[in-house]
């Protein structure tokens, strides 16, 4: 779509507050175009206001739509943390997570207004710009989309930040520029990413990137802190005996990983338009109750069904990741590991110390399958050591007529 596509239409524009969001929500408005600015509320860590972005959208003259997501966003990511939904580097994708959240909060919103079109500002050579557009189409495909910095017309015009300071400058819009940062960051409960600029080099070291949820290993105390997350079917529902609703709790999360260092990771992904890029992820919260309950599916899942839960695992989180959380494929991977969590109930003990996370100890897991006595390199009343002689000999028939038939390739 092009602007004058948009002539006699409702748009409903994705907004932060930041330059953009004003450039593009002011030149709509000036060809006439009627305009709503919609954004979510996905309890970002490094908003001390989320009311602040109506603030910064109120010069534009557009009314600003601030929709509360923060629920929505804290269930998604124990779905993801159920799923151990973590993309290329073994990174958790916060971003894509977020994006499913939004745009389907955002559309029930626009509906409500009869909007007709919805503005996103996602750039032509990332992933965003896929999540927003199939995410609309998927859940109101009666809606249009607009990507203003795919049209070459807004492109020429605003080839870079300072055209567009210029530009908002005519209409006494404060548009500060500031000093050349080093990288960008986008935030919600899950976690942060940050990207581009220094990052894009492979020269570049991830620790330029200053830490919002929490600190690097080094710089967290030097002392163990023990957790204890209690589990029920794959859920997370209490920390330290402490019982909390999904929200509440992933804060806490966020706030117990982060002061410890947990869950910096690099990445360099494959992108869903075929490039790489370069990112650096925080997600403190995300990686402390997963591991907690990794523990706890080391205990309940048998060989097989651990096969399967993996698999499922990839699948949710490439489907997340190339914004495609509401496919059936996606639902279908994801009943079948609520069937594999089912039975992951129990308490954790963690240990984190300097960005690690070690076992301490788990109870009342009632699902367990680990039987001491089966497993001792002691005495015990466990597995007969006898008893294995019979499937040594099985496996030692397949092995002896594959070497006759000169199917090994050993070097004896």
């Amino acid at each position: 779509m092009e602007l004058s596509d948009l002539k006699d239409k409702l748009v409903g524009v994705c907004v932060s507050g930041g330059l953009d969001s004003k450039t593009v929500t002011k030149r709509l408005m000036e060809d006439n175009i009627n305009v709503i600015c919609f954004s979510a509320d996905l309890a970002q860590p490094d908003e001390d206001d989320i009311q602040n972005v109506v603030r910064k959208m109120d010069p534009c003259g557009a009314e600003t739509v601030l929709v509360d997501l923060k629920s929505e966003m804290a269930d998604a990511c124990f779905e993801a943390i159920k799923s151990h939904a973590t993309y290329d580097g073994g990174y958790w994708n916060t971003t894509g997570i977020a994006r499913a959240v939004t745009v389907q909060g955002l559309i029930k919103a626009m509906k409500a207004r009869n909007v007709n079109i919805l503005a996103h500002g996602a750039t032509g050579r990332g992933n965003d710009q896929m999540r927003f557009e199939r995410y609309t189409r998927s859940l109101a495909p009666e809606m249009q989309v607009y990507a203003p910095w795919r049209d070459a017309k807004l492109l020429e015009q605003f080839p870079g930040r300072s055209e567009m300071a210029d530009y908002l400058a005519q209409f006494d819009i404060p548009a500060v520029i500031g000093m050349k940062k080093k990288y960008s960051t986008d935030a919600n409960l899950a976690g942060l990413s940050h990207e581009a600029e220094d990052l894009e080099s492979l020269d570049t070291s991830m620790l330029i990137v200053d830490p919002t949820m929490g600190v690097w290993p080094q710089q967290a105390p030097d002392k163990i802190e023990h957790v204890m997350i209690t589990f029920e079917h794959g859920y997370a529902v209490a920390i330290n005996g402490e019982k909390l609703n999904p929200l509440d709790l992933m804060t806490k999360a966020n706030d117990i990983g982060g002061r410890n260092g947990v869950g910096m990771s690099n990445a360099l992904e494959n992108r869903i338009i075929g490039t790489k890029s370069r990112g650096v992820y925080e997600a403190p919260g995300m990686e402390l109750l997963s591991q907690g309950l990794q523990n706890i599916l080391q205990a309940t899942l048998d060989r097989r069904a651990t096969a399967l839960y993996q698999t499922l695992s990839k699948s949710v989180s490439d489907q997340i990741y190339d914004g495609r959380q509401f496919d059936v494929a996606t639902k279908a991977a994801m009943a079948g590991i609520d069937t594999l969590t089912a039975s992951a109930s129990g308490e954790v003990s963690l240990g984190l110390y300097k960005g690690n996370v070690f076992f301490n100890s788990m109870t009342n897991i009632a699902a367990s399958l680990y039987n001491e006595e089966d497993s001792s390199m002691e005495a015990s009343n466990g597995l007969n050591p006898e008893s294995s002689q019979g499937y040594a000999d099985i496996l030692s028939v397949e092995a002896c007529a594959l070497a006759k038939a000169g199917q090994f390739n050993g070097d004896s």
